[in-house]
């Protein structure tokens, strides 16, 4: 086999392959931004817990339209935003506190879920929505997450100022201005869109993958934000590129393999990382007892 058979030919090949490309450039682009702002606000659970927490309005758009782009669409971004403004208005009126909220509210959403698809579908498509088919994106699925990846990152250019603020010290915005709540919504929100896009080529299951883990790769590369952000894009890229590939070569599940490299990534950064992994953390510690 040669390097372009290796590399290239897949892609030249086959039309679903480079759709495949395409949609995870676009989730690349959109995702691992807000991953890196989950990660630095302390909510990545949070992410995992509205992926899960979309499942079963997605569900109810299969059971009334089966796989409609439309219907899974407008289901799960319905389902995804309530759980998250639920969680909120419980941990206001309740002693819980907001992940307390919604890790109970997406176990339920999950268990939910579950329970419709199995109301109606196989196993076959209990598998597709849990765990995507980024193989089989067409071009309105294309089309959507290419225009929420659009939005996010025009959003996260007007916003990112307030964003960070909010994130650091956000007694100290709402001091200066009554913007605050309504970036954090703006944020929860862009973060539902992003992981029902997602939802549509990697499942529910999978799709906070794409969104956290390049990010805590990323982190533990460098300690500057603009770099974190561009960093959390290339690992995330560079894992979709290389887990299509070893799917398609070694006949694996296209999602899962995606997300298995992104561990890949994530494990080389913990151990060699300059910004935080662990050869760069125990060094100085030795050099000290060398001293």
């Amino acid at each position: 086999m040669t390097l372009y058979d290796a590399l290239i030919g897949p892609f030249a090949e086959f039309s679903f392959m480079r759709r495949a490309l395409a949609g995870s450039l676009a989730l690349s682009l959109g995702s691992a931004p807000l991953g890196v702002l989950l990660l630095l606000r302390r909510m990545s659970l949070m992410g995992d817990a509205m992926s899960h927490a979309i499942l079963p309005g997605a569900a109810i758009g299969y059971l009334v339209s089966g796989f409609s782009l439309g219907a899974m669409t407008i289901g799960g971004l319905g389902a995804g935003l309530a759980v998250a403004v639920l969680a909120g208005v419980v941990s206001r009126i309740t002693t819980l506190r907001e992940d307390a909220a919604i890790a109970a509210f997406y176990i339920l959403s999950l268990a939910a879920g579950v329970t419709i698809l199995s109301a109606k579908g196989s196993n076959v498509d209990i598998f597709r929505v849990l765990f995507g088919s980024i193989l089989g994106l067409d071009d309105a699925t294309l089309l959507l997450i290419a225009s929420v990846s659009s939005l996010t990152l025009i959003a996260l250019a007007v916003l990112m100022r307030p964003l960070v603020v909010e994130f650091v010290d956000p007694v100290f915005l709402a001091s200066q201005s009554r913007i605050g709540a309504v970036v954090h919504i703006a944020f929860l929100a862009l973060t539902v869109l992003n992981l029902v896009a997602a939802f549509h080529a990697l499942g529910t299951l999978l799709s906070v993958g794409i969104l956290i883990i390049p990010a805590a790769a990323a982190r533990l590369c460098t300690n500057d934000f603009g770099r974190l952000l561009g960093l959390s894009v290339v690992f995330a890229f560079l894992a979709s590129v290389a887990g299509l590939l070893v799917s398609y070569h070694w006949e694996l599940a296209s999602g899962p393999t995606i997300i298995l490299c992104t561990g890949l990534i994530y494990l080389v950064a913990l151990l060699f990382g300059p910004g935080g992994g662990i050869i760069k953390t125990l060094r100085p510690a030795r050099q000290h007892l060398k001293g």
